[in-house]
């Protein structure tokens, strides 16, 4: 009788999907944002692709795209996974202190720093880092969007190194006591996932964000998932999933513009 009844509740939860209107928050929040003079949308998934012809996007890059595509002119898209940023150096928590974020930590490079306030040890120590190129968009925006797949119940690698390697906004004002140089900015994290822990990974990185000094908006903090059972591995359920995913969001399928 227990196998039965598991064997029940597992049929149940195979067909118990997370969303199926979440075109109403992907409207919500095109809608929030298009009242933003500049909007920076940060895409932190990959795909390795083997045929040019057949192009294979990420769920979550591609809510960036259309998102970008219905903001026009008054938003940035960065590919996160594209950009060289090293790993953070940790000095947050050196055994003198700590070190991150330091007035001497600044990157003299007027062009790579045009506000003077983009301070990483890692940016100086490794000539070719590109964290920059998010710094310099993100200094500058009155709004920014994380995007992320969710992997093994957590935001991706490349979410992960960013927020990371942006400790240094957060210990200006919180360790350093200086000014907090990103409050005005409204942040929002978007992430896609398959079968778990989803809504915990978007509560997280809202808490994450407040941490930061962000002002982060509820409205702006979502998540799409498959389904809620963590045990469906099928292949079946991985091939049903971008179909429904397209069918939920209601954005035009990238396999349709190769």
């Amino acid at each position: 009788m227990i196998k039965l009844t598991e064997l029940m509740r597992q049929m149940v939860l195979q067909e118990e999907l997370v969303q199926s209107d979440a075109w109403k928050a992907l409207q919500s929040t095109i809608d929030i944002l298009k009242k933003k003079e500049k909007v920076l949308l940060l895409s932190c998934s990959n795909r390795y692709n083997w045929d040019d012809s057949d192009i294979d996007i990420p769920k979550s890059k591609m809510i960036a795209m259309y998102i970008h595509s219905q903001l026009g002119n008054n938003s940035t898209l960065i590919d996160v996974s594209e950009l060289k940023i090293f790993p953070c150096e940790g000095n947050v928590s050196r055994k003198d202190g700590n070190s991150c974020g330091l007035l001497k930590s600044k990157l003299k490079d007027k062009d790579k720093n045009p506000s003077g306030n983009h301070r990483c040890w890692a940016s100086i120590n490794n000539k070719s880092d590109e964290l920059w190129k998010v710094s310099k968009e993100l200094l500058e925006s009155d709004a920014v969007i994380f995007f992320s797949s969710v992997r093994w119940g957590q935001a991706n690698m490349y979410y992960q190194n960013l927020i990371e390697r942006l400790t240094w906004l957060e210990n200006r004002h919180n360790t350093l006591g200086e000014a907090n140089i990103i409050k005005d900015i409204e942040a929002g994290f978007i992430c896609a996932g398959q079968n778990w822990n989803g809504e915990n990974v978007t509560e997280t990185q809202m808490k994450v964000h407040e941490f930061y000094g962000f002002k982060p908006n509820d409205d702006l903090y979502w998540n799409w998932q498959y389904t809620k059972n963590v045990n469906d591995e099928t292949q079946k359920s991985y091939k049903a999933s971008h179909k429904k995913f397209i069918q939920d969001t209601k954005i035009p399928d990238s396999t349709d513009n190769k």
